[in-house]
């Protein structure tokens, strides 16, 4: 952050190991998390490396959860368009394990 001089982490959401949902830049303020995407998306980043790990079902719930209220509440389009990170740039993330999940869900969309 300092380096960068951004005011705040990149993403807007943090999905912790604990389920928990930590806001970084939050619904209203444009992201620094995908070259391309951040005016028109938000940011959820898993806390982990999930190369060879499967994220918790409290983190994949808690991710559920958020976006549904992003939805709810407006801030998401019903519409929307979900992506891996991989998906949009050269990067591993965010991890073999966690992509795989994402896949599956409904509004997953491959950008490449």
């Amino acid at each position: 952050m300092n380096t960068k001089k951004w005011g705040d982490i990149g993403y807007s959401f943090l999905i912790g190991g604990d389920g928990k949902v930590y806001e970084g830049r939050g619904w209203g303020v444009e992201g620094a998390h995908t070259l391309g995407y951040n005016r028109n998306g938000i940011g959820i980043s898993f806390i982990g490396d999930f190369t060879n790990v499967t994220p918790s079902n409290n983190m994949l719930n808690a991710a559920k959860a958020l976006i549904a209220c992003g939805v709810k509440s407006g801030k998401i389009k019903s519409t929307y368009q979900l992506h891996g990170h991989r998906d949009a740039g050269s990067t591993a993330c965010p991890g073999n394990k966690l992509y795989a999940i994402i896949k599956t869900w409904k509004n997953y969309r491959k950008i490449k």
